[in-house]
């Protein structure tokens, strides 16, 4: 007696169970599948339907759950010499590969023209207004508005960064015995006019008297004017400053050629 009514007692109790059980297991499945659709949006893109106005609930190339990964390499013409971008990406901040460097328009006039070739090199679109990439401490005025003076003490007052400034990339030393040579006074404006002014001094400095009678050849004045700047490139397409504080050639030796092609033509 006691034996049958222990078997009639559990019996409903195990009818119960089992419908749970299998709800619990379909559950699971289910949690199972939709993982890794949110890691997916591919995936998940393939079950939702798509309107004519309104997309599916998880976007096209966006997951709910951001797969981990690279960030994108930069090539090797990735950004100029000291006007590169961030050094190694992010994955909040990814590497943006700079447009590619601008043709320049002629020049009837020699020094401009070469200078013009450095500018593409070394001053990106700011030109006279440039300054180091890598500059945290900026000064209040555009360096165009600033005396000579003015960026004497902007230099003196942000020691431990780089303080290369204008169109053609000037660091303290060499502007301070420039300005020296050229016999320019602290009230000197650091205006376009001095800075080509300047510039022609390295330009001296770099042999082009010399290019220009045929006494040295256009590769050896090449090397010369990328001792000087280290935007542009050596015949190995490489800076002679590569890696040093960051520096790269901006440009390929086959387009340095070409763009000084038309000062030996003349």
């Amino acid at each position: 007696m006691s034996a049958k009514l222990c078997r009639t007692g559990t019996e409903p109790e195990v009818r119960m169970t089992l419908p749970r059980l299998l709800a619990l297991f379909l559950l699971l499945c289910g949690a199972m599948l939709c993982v890794p659709l949110l890691c997916d949006p591919a995936r998940a893109a393939a079950f939702l339907p798509l309107g004519e106005t309104r997309g599916p609930l998880l976007q096209q190339g966006q997951a709910l759950i951001a797969p981990r990964g690279g960030a994108p390499s930069d090539g090797a013409n990735g950004g100029a010499s000291l006007f590169a971008g961030t050094q190694g990406g992010s994955f909040f901040e990814p590497v943006v590969r700079a447009p590619p460097l601008p043709a320049l328009a002629p020049s009837s006039n020699v020094a401009e023209h070469i200078r013009n070739v450095i500018a593409l090199a070394e001053a990106g679109p700011a030109g006279y207004d440039a300054i180091q990439h890598g500059a945290r401490s900026l000064p209040r005025k555009r360096p165009t508005a600033m005396t000579l003076g003015e960026i004497y003490d902007w230099i003196a007052a942000t020691p431990g960064q780089p303080h290369a400034i204008g169109r053609y990339q000037f660091v303290p030393d060499t502007l301070r015995a420039l300005v020296r040579r050229a016999g320019l006074s602290r009230e000197t404006r650091f205006s376009p006019r001095v800075q080509d002014h300047l510039a022609d001094l390295l330009l001296h400095d770099a042999g082009l008297p010399e290019a220009q009678r045929g006494e040295i050849t256009p590769r050896r004045f090449m090397h010369n004017l990328a001792g000087i700047w280290a935007g542009l490139p050596l015949p190995s397409g490489k800076s002679r400053y590569h890696g040093y504080a960051g520096n790269k050639a901006t440009m390929t030796w086959a387009r340095f050629e070409r763009e000084m092609a038309p000062v030996f033509r003349r």
